[in-house]
């Protein structure tokens, strides 16, 4: 990701800056939980909705084929060179974060829940929440200023767990 600093020079953000730029709205404890608990959310709820879209079936595929091509996968391969250039241990993070993300997204849709309903609720629900997070922290989302950090936001929350679980000292460690 190429930013601009304001003196018109152009350099590339690695890991660590995404995510001490990240921390610096994140620092109340209260907007801490909230984003460790709706970040995981968010995740799995916009790849739920997306989910939804049947690019296979709309490219005339059938079986699993047909199933596995949708707008969720489609936007999981395109986020994954991001975390690819970040770190091979983000890349497998963020893997395993697909992985669960999938796994619990073919449940609800095999399950009697609607897989449309259900991600939207949670989404709307999990935004809220972080909207009031931010309102408590006093400073606006990062995403805000740069969408990006969109896809920031589970490595911090990843890394802020491993950290509160005594597996990680600081965020600055990649």
């Amino acid at each position: 990701m190429v930013v601009f600093h304001n003196n018109g020079s152009a350099a590339m953000r690695d890991l660590n800056t995404f995510l001490a730029d990240y921390g610096e709205s994140h620092q109340n404890p209260v907007n801490q939980w909230v984003h460790i608990i709706c970040v995981p959310a968010i995740f799995v709820s916009t790849l739920g909705l997306f989910w939804l879209l049947p690019v296979g079936q709309w490219l005339g595929l059938s079986g699993a084929w047909a199933q596995w091509l949708n707008g969720g996968t489609i936007l999981a391969a395109i986020c994954m060179p991001f975390y690819l250039r970040m770190s091979a241990g983000m890349t497998v993070l963020m893997a395993l974060w697909l992985a669960a993300s999938l796994a619990l997204i073919v449940a609800v849709d095999r399950s009697a829940l609607s897989l449309g309903w259900t991600s939207a609720a949670v989404w709307l629900a999990a935004w809220a929440v972080q909207v009031w997070g931010h309102k408590v922290e006093g400073k606006k989302p990062s995403f805000v200023d740069d969408l990006v950090f969109l896809l920031v936001g589970p490595m911090f929350v990843s890394l802020e767990v491993a950290q509160r679980l005594g597996l990680r000292r600081t965020h600055t460690q990649a």
